[in-house]
């Protein structure tokens, strides 16, 4: 893919509605395509989530839901399932919440229980058949998803010595990776003979990791490289033979590829793969900015170049940046500043169009 040129991030809409800062955002899958309106989750500090979706008629995203009256804290996670039929959030609360579109409502069907306090992220894994979540009792918890909105917690993971901020699956495979304040991620995978989940690398300062406390980690749309943001104030690229792990050795070790720095001068808080290979990333510094793989020269494995920066994107840290898996070239942005700002790539007039 060619991304010779200049480019803009065109700022759409904004999204006004929460009374607290935006910690979260995430698109519904299958949603924005085929005549479906797009569909985007927000949840915040208000103690709620937010369900906007677009009008196919002007373009612009409405307040379709409010999901309240159901966590008691600061909501700080939010996630589809694969099908898009369940919505999981996570809360300072100590619990995550299962909601269920039903009609023109959504309804809480479950509420899962077990974590000290903070749960921090939820994600599911590609199938939608587990779910897990992680919290600031240093913990990660495996739940397997049963018929009718029942989940069985079928491990805890002890392994971090901190909080730990996010948990995400592979989008292929059931490997799950968490990142905490302890400055490290760690990979887990289930053990074949026991059923037993342990972690089977950790990646920290000892083999090139960060330095400060992790924050977020995506992969790439093939699933053989992943990026992590951090307190550090740098994005790093991490690769793994996707061949080796496919044939059944979900161990195949991932590698530091290179360091994105001096970019951001705050905590990056956030980072996101586009399915056509665009990296955002969004901090404290109330800036977003997009890079992409440098096809130049490959001597020394790859490399990644700025593509745009977007300065004052919010009025406040950018707490969230995610790209919608439909619709290439659409992000959506989560601050502290309490708003959700619809952003498009777009290149500048005397260019080609963005190659997507």
């Amino acid at each position: 893919m060619n991304f010779a040129g200049d480019f803009d991030l065109k700022e759409k809409q904004i999204l006004e509605g929460h009374t607290d800062r935006v910690w979260n955002l995430a698109w519904k899958p299958a949603s924005g395509v085929d005549g479906i309106p797009a569909v985007l989750a927000s949840c915040s500090g208000d103690k709620t989530v937010r369900i906007w979706e677009q009008s196919p008629a002007t373009g612009s995203f409405q307040c379709k839901a409010v999901l309240d009256e159901t966590h008691t804290r600061t909501v700080r996670s939010c996630a589809w399932s694969p099908s898009g039929k369940l919505l999981a959030t996570a809360s300072f609360d100590a619990t995550t919440a299962i909601w269920e579109h039903v009609g023109g409502d959504y309804e809480c069907v479950s509420t899962l229980e077990g974590h000290e306090n903070e749960v921090k992220s939820v994600s599911w894994n590609a199938s939608g058949s587990l779910l897990a979540t992680c919290g600031r009792d240093k913990s990660v918890w495996i739940w397997e998803v049963l018929p009718g909105n029942e989940f069985d917690c079928v491990s805890v993971l002890q392994g971090h010595t901190q909080d730990v901020k996010m948990v995400q699956w592979h989008p292929s495979m059931d490997i799950l990776f968490s990142c905490s304040y302890d400055n490290s991620i760690k990979i887990w995978a289930e053990d074949g003979d026991n059923d037993d989940w342990h972690c089977v690398q950790t990646l920290d300062e000892s083999n090139s990791g960060h330095t400060s406390s992790v924050w977020a980690l995506s992969f790439n749309s093939d699933g053989d490289k992943m990026v992590t943001c951090s307190d550090d104030l740098t994005l790093k690229i991490w690769g793994a033979d996707i061949m080796n792990m496919q044939s059944g050795d979900g161990n195949a070790p991932w590698l530091h590829l290179c360091t994105l720095s001096g970019y951001h001068d705050r905590t990056i808080f956030s980072v996101h793969w586009s399915r056509d290979g665009i990296i955002a990333s969004g901090a404290a510094d109330d800036a977003i900015r997009l890079f992409v793989e440098n096809k130049d020269g490959l001597v020394d494995g790859p490399t990644y170049q700025l593509l745009l920066k977007k300065d004052k994107a919010h009025n406040m840290d950018v707490n969230s940046v995610k790209w919608s898996s439909m619709e290439n070239g659409r992000l959506a942005s989560a601050s502290d500043d309490g708003t959700i700002k619809i952003w498009e790539l777009v290149s500048l007039p005397g260019h080609d169009k963005l190659p997507l």
